[in-house]
């Protein structure tokens, strides 16, 4: 193999290891849902509540953490300069009024 093709197979492998992988995200995510739902069903113990209060919290910022590495990601991939500031994506979930 030549060294270019070894270089490019080396990046593309840092890429990929250096990233949380899409799974990840869509499994926490998930497990949040759920969390979610059996907080809302509201027949737990308030211990039980108390323990899935905390991983939710903590699957949150795991997602939040994965998102932010996913910005920057793009914000790479784009190359986008230093200065420059992206604007978040705004959704129809956001826009909605409880």
């Amino acid at each position: 193999m030549s060294k270019a093709k070894s270089d490019n197979a080396a990046t593309a492998e840092a890429d990929t290891t250096d990233a949380p992988p899409l799974a990840a995200f869509e499994s926490s995510v998930a497990e949040l849902e759920s969390l979610v739902e059996s907080l809302e069903a509201g027949d737990i113990s308030l211990e039980q509540a108390l323990a899935k209060f905390e991983r939710g919290v903590t699957l949150a910022r795991q997602c939040q953490t994965m998102l932010k590495s996913a910005e920057l990601r793009v914000d790479q991939l784009v190359g986008q300069a230093p200065d420059e500031h992206t604007e978040p994506f705004t959704g129809p979930a956001e826009d909605a009024v409880d």
